[in-house]
């Protein structure tokens, strides 16, 4: 791989639907086997319109809310978001995998955009099922969306809930359920829990290279960095939402197109180092995409398979 990588996932396969977790570690460097590389294995990937609905599960503030949902709106308004962008970010998912992927199944090789719609929301502030949640439960809340075929369930859990493995093993995870044609994300605040593991570089790392933290573009380190893992869990869900799509390494403990590149923000990134980003002059934070209504965030690199390294915004 000419990009090297840092094995910062971990995932596993729980009963009928496939289960992937997301966490960004900063361990040690590898070379894979080239006859490993991140490839397609010819299934199916979401496409198209892809309908999404979300589950707030605990208290977020009305500004929390609108730091996520602007930046489910950025994916698709490139007109009104200056380069570098979200927008441009998801254009790359299509452009590196999803439009590939279609031509190799589809006869007629024609590409689709993809398109995220958020199409309902439920809110969820007495915590129904508890303050600590098994995967079962994220699942099983996910599914009270009720789900569109082809479409993922987002659920988004408060600082103060805690879900198997939040911190130590995952700071966020996709799963599916292939014979219902359904996906869905949980993603955790970290500000309180497990901010060094999950909303590093806005937080100074539990382990490694002790670097000072970024400013958060949003001002609110656990939003900001849930913002990040959405968008790498978004990424695998997308390009490999029921395990046999684009992905590198096992089936049950896959890398996929944002965990194959870990710690990866900008140009020049290494351990400890996020890479070149662009800095708000007005608030000293770190950004690598503009989004909607005038919102900066940070966006993971997403791994390019023909060329086998980490394609940044900056």
């Amino acid at each position: 791989m000419a990009a090297k990588a840092m094995a910062l996932a971990l995932l596993v396969v729980v009963s009928m639907a496939q289960l992937s977790m997301g966490a960004r570690r900063r361990m040690e460097l590898y070379k894979p086997d080239p006859a490993d590389m991140l490839s397609y294995h010819s299934g199916a990937v979401l496409q198209g319109n892809i309908p999404v609905s979300i589950y707030w599960y605990g208290v977020f503030t009305p500004a929390q809310r609108s730091i996520l949902f602007d930046f489910l709106l950025s994916l698709s308004v490139a007109p009104y978001a200056a380069a570098p962008s979200v927008a441009q970010w998801w254009g790359s998912i299509d452009e590196l995998y999803l439009s590939k992927a279609e031509v190799q199944t589809n006869s007629n090789g024609q590409s689709k955009k993809s398109r995220v719609l958020v199409v309902d929301q439920v809110s969820d502030i007495k915590c129904s099922m508890g303050k600590s949640l098994t995967l079962a439960q994220v699942a099983a809340l996910a599914a009270q969306t009720k789900p569109k075929k082809g479409g993922i369930a987002l659920v988004f859990t408060a600082q103060d809930v805690t879900v198997d493995g939040f911190g130590m093993s995952r700071c966020g995870l996709h799963g599916s359920d292939a014979m219902s044609g359904t996906t869905y994300i949980w993603v955790g605040n970290p500000a309180t829990q497990c901010p060094g593991e999950c909303a590093w570089p806005f937080h100074q790392p539990v382990y490694g290279p002790q670097g000072a933290p970024l400013v958060a573009p949003n001002g609110d380190v656990g939003m900001d960095g849930m913002v990040m893992n959405l968008a790498t869990m978004l990424a695998g869900t997308v390009t490999n939402p029921f395990g046999d799509g684009y992905y590198q390494g096992s089936r049950g403990a896959p890398l996929e197109a944002a965990t194959a590149c870990p710690g990866v923000f900008g140009s020049g990134a290494y351990p400890g180092f996020a890479g070149e980003l662009k800095v708000d002059q007005a608030t000293g934070a770190s950004y690598n995409a503009n989004g909607a209504n005038g919102r900066k965030y940070l966006l993971p690199a997403l791994y390019n398979p023909s060329s086998g390294s980490c394609k940044t915004l900056v």
